[in-house]
């Protein structure tokens, strides 16, 4: 698909052209900022005992999978989404399953995943999605069609969600009367369907600096945001081309953002 990407779509400041910390904050908010400041270290250093390059490591992988790990650099994901051993994971957009994979072997057989396409993707990536689940792999995973407004997970039932490069797709009509989900409903039902103190956790491509920009809906759902990473990060991006050109695919100028449902 042909679209634009979006950065500023997941943030409440209405034309804000960079992350959240640009906006100002009051003495109070700061305050609460702090706080999350020091629980969030706390999370990450219960993260850091996993050993997420052993994982990436796993000989179960397909070596056309690791030949995208260069770019999409599954380690450092996994580290900031927080993605441990016994959790439940939801995959929005999940593609052809390259981070379904990852995920299935990161939860281990105690965790479960949720692979999410809407139909239209899934048909798209059959055939790679078929190939993963051949002779008994990915038992962990289940997977399911739907819009993002209306996902397939019962209330406060997930530890993780994660949409890698797909947010901006919530601005794209293939015709103009149909999309993929209502942006603000969309990011209600993430929210919906993650555990208080669950993580939601975004990777997306970004845009011109003065691209058109949405008020953002994942801190109007009530997710806080936690952190932000420039780990895909590309300076030589000039942002001007579509994120499907050749010239600039797999190469995108990217960032990362993790937000958390209160407790």
């Amino acid at each position: 698909m042909a679209v634009k990407s979006i950065r500023t779509a997941l943030l409440i400041c209405a034309g804000l052209g960079a992350l959240a910390s640009a906006c100002e904050r009051t003495g109070e908010e700061t305050s609460q900022a702090e706080t999350a400041t020091v629980d969030a270290a706390a999370k990450a250093k219960t993260a850091a005992t996993v050993d997420y390059d052993a994982i990436v490591a796993s000989p179960e992988r397909s070596d056309a999978d690791r030949a995208r790990d260069a770019a999409r650099k599954p380690a450092e994901s996994l580290a900031f989404f927080q993605i441990k051993p016994g959790q439940t994971v939801f995959e929005i957009e999940a593609g052809g399953g390259y981070f379904t994979e990852i995920y299935s072997l990161a939860v281990g057989p105690q965790g479960s995943v949720v692979m999410q396409n809407f139909q239209g993707f899934a048909d798209y990536a059959a055939d790679e999605i078929a190939g993963r689940f051949t002779e008994g792999r990915l038992v962990n995973v289940r997977r399911s069609i739907s819009l993002h407004d209306d996902l397939d997970a019962a209330d406060d039932s997930v530890d993780v969600a994660t949409w890698v490069q797909g947010p901006h797709e919530l601005y794209y009509k293939p015709a103009p009367d149909s999309s993929f989900g209502d942006p603000a409903g969309s990011f209600a039902e993430i929210y919906r369907i993650v555990k208080p103190g669950g993580v939601f956790a975004v990777i997306d491509h970004a845009a011109e600096p003065d691209a058109p920009t949405s008020t953002g809906n994942a801190e109007a759902a009530g997710f806080a945001l936690e952190a932000e990473s420039d780990f895909l990060a590309n300076p030589e991006d000039d942002r001007t081309l579509l994120a499907f050109d050749p010239i600039i695919t797999g190469k995108t100028d990217q960032f990362a953002l993790r937000f958390r449902k209160p407790e």
